[in-house]
């Protein structure tokens, strides 16, 4: 009878991880035991103080991983310094979206419904609101997608990476049926997430069964060398080859790459605005990350695989990266609404990191985690600021609206068209200014972390013999310029609107319109109604007369700490690189 003998572990190899989800698990319990009063800033400390935590075990860990790779568990998770740069931007775009989803603006408000199991309209939903409940869940759940997404590109198992994959799901699913504001949107924004993951997830297990069958392991290096020793009978490559290409689809599926990106503008713009950054910038790099895991390690990675099956799996990478590109940047140009052209925006990068990973070379992966880390930067940046650029209802006075304008103190929901962004930089130069250089890295303007990210995708692509796929993706980008500038010209050339607000859906305004003598920095009335609950503005509350206005409502703190430091740092990685590049080269090592 043989005994069990325990695995040993090395548990600082796995302190990110365990920091991550632990803290998530803790938050679970914190909604039990901590009262109301307290409980969201203790939610916000815990989550900062474990992204934190989890950034500073990566930094510890770093020198060791770099000298020796090590596998832990048996190898369900594997440090390579290419795991644990992904795990770090992971860390620390979450840190910077945490702080994003944790802002309240000058009205009080945050983007989360008081109870997001609520059906939208009914005497419950306003119950909730006028009892100023809160919604602290998301907390843990954003702890758990980090942990899940921080795994998924750290694993050598690929039931592993199913269970992680499901991990960093789930939460994002009920997240984005959370928004406050256009209630039916975000759970339809949510149903279509998960249902489409779902298949997605399918394919990806009935990959990873395909790939047992070849290979009889799930274990990616064990692959690779079961198939450079010649086990697998002769002519069963195509087994493999369907297998590879099963578990890729799920991953593109995450990535949002043509022809699986349907969900992506439908979620980005019905989910909350800050979980949108979050799932944007941190799912983008998680499942980018296990893609060039996936393939280089059975293919590459060992040198196992023949010229003809690696050749077959680059064709997919390339056709699916010129679809995307060309998607991303001609649909994406056609677009009136914020939150859409930038989920196209991302569709569009997602192709240009395949332009890279498509290169087949193993050496220039580095700009591949410099690319995610600039993306991921820009991106949260640029959602943040939509968060803060919202409808503001008015009253001209005089008998030609030209008299002075009386402020109704009634705050509406986030102005998303980008004609209601005219006039944008006369009202908040400085924050028209973040939001423009974050559109400029996107477009690849030099002296942006853009530029450089962009220039290392396209050198991959070359030292990979594939230059005319870079050349289409200078072209791509050259198109996906125009649309970033246009949303530039109308921000600072453009006279602001002024729209009736009998136009307006009414919407939970989140402040009082009983009294405006108490004006916070915007303008905006932040008293209370006198049960302490909020006012709703109906269209029977809404006049002729009244105008609805664009205003920019001020950050309480956190995301303008967002906001100046992913411009801060989007600027200094276009400036300064060499840092950020010589820790991404030692960080392109795949296999222990």
């Amino acid at each position: 009878m043989n005994e069990f003998v325990a695995p040993e572990i090395d548990w600082l190899a796995l302190a990110p991880l365990i920091v991550v989800l632990g803290a998530g698990v803790v938050g679970v319990l914190l909604e039990a035991f901590v009262p109301a009063r307290a409980r969201r800033v203790t939610q916000i400390v815990l989550t900062l103080a474990a992204l934190a935590g989890a950034l500073a075990f990566v930094a510890v860990l770093w020198p060791q991983i770099v000298a020796q790779p090590v596998q832990v568990v048996g190898g369900s998770v594997t440090l390579t310094p290419f795991a644990l740069g992904t795990q770090g931007i992971i860390a620390v775009l979450a840190f910077l979206g945490v702080l994003v989803v944790a802002d309240r603006t000058s009205t009080g408000q945050d983007a989360f419904a008081p109870t997001a199991s609520a059906v939208p309209g009914t005497s419950y939903e306003d119950l909730a609101r006028r009892s100023g409940l809160e919604q602290t869940e998301i907390y843990p759940l954003l702890l758990f997608a980090a942990g899940g997404m921080m795994l998924f590109a750290s694993t050598d198992d690929l039931i592993v990476m199913f269970i992680a994959l499901e991990v960093l799901s789930l939460p994002l699913y009920v997240l984005c049926a959370t928004a406050r504001r256009r209630r039916l949107l975000s759970q339809e924004a949510a149903a279509k997430y998960f249902l489409l993951g779902a298949f997605a997830s399918a394919l990806f297990i009935f990959g990873v069964a395909l790939i047992y069958g070849f290979a009889g392991t799930v274990r990616l290096l064990e692959i690779g060398q079961r198939v450079q020793q010649g086990l697998p009978l002769e002519g069963m490559t195509g087994l493999l080859v369907a297998g590879v290409l099963l578990v890729t689809v799920g991953l593109l599926f995450k990535v949002g790459a043509v022809p699986f990106h349907a969900w992506t503008p439908d979620v980005y713009t019905g989910a909350p605005t800050p979980i949108t950054g979050f799932m944007a910038a941190c799912t983008k790099a998680a499942a980018v990350a296990a893609l060039v895991e996936v393939l280089y390690r059975v293919t590459i990675g060992v040198g196992a695989v023949s010229p003809d099956t690696v050749r077959q799996l680059q064709v997919v990478i390339v056709v699916v990266a010129v679809l995307t590109m060309a998607v991303g940047t001609v649909i994406g140009s056609v677009q009136t609404d914020v939150k859409r052209l930038l989920a196209y925006s991302s569709i569009a990068h997602a192709g240009f990191l395949l332009v890279g990973v498509a290169g087949f070379n193993a050496d220039v992966q580095s700009s591949t985690l410099f690319y995610l880390l600039a993306y991921g930067l820009a991106t949260i940046g640029a959602f943040a600021v939509v968060t803060l650029v919202r409808e503001r209802r008015v009253t001209p006075g005089g008998a030609e609206d030209n008299g002075p304008v009386e402020d109704d103190g009634v705050v509406l929901g986030e102005a998303t068209e980008i004609a209601q962004w005219a006039g944008l930089g006369r009202k908040a130069p400085w924050l028209t200014a973040a939001f423009a250089l974050f559109l400029l890295s996107m477009a690849g303007i030099p002296l942006t972390a853009g530029f450089i990210a962009k220039f290392g995708a396209f050198t991959g692509a070359t030292t990979g013999g594939l230059w005319w796929l870079a050349v289409l993706g200078v072209i791509a980008s050259v198109v996906a310029v125009a649309f970033y500038l246009r949303l530039l010209v109308v921000m600072v050339f453009q006279p602001a609107p002024i729209t009736p607000a009998s136009q307006v859906e009414p919407v939970e305004t989140g402040v009082s319109t009983s009294s405006t003598s108490d004006r916070g920095e915007t303008g905006v009335s932040t008293s209370s109604t006198s049960d302490g609950g909020v006012a709703t503005a109906t269209k029977a509350q809404v006049t002729a007369q009244q105008r609805v206005v664009v205003t920019v409502v001020r950050s309480r703190g956190p995301a303008a700490v967002a906001i100046a430091v992913c411009a801060i740092a989007t600027v200094i990685l276009g400036v300064f690189p060499s840092l950020v590049l010589n820790l991404a080269a030692e960080a392109s090592k795949f296999v222990p």
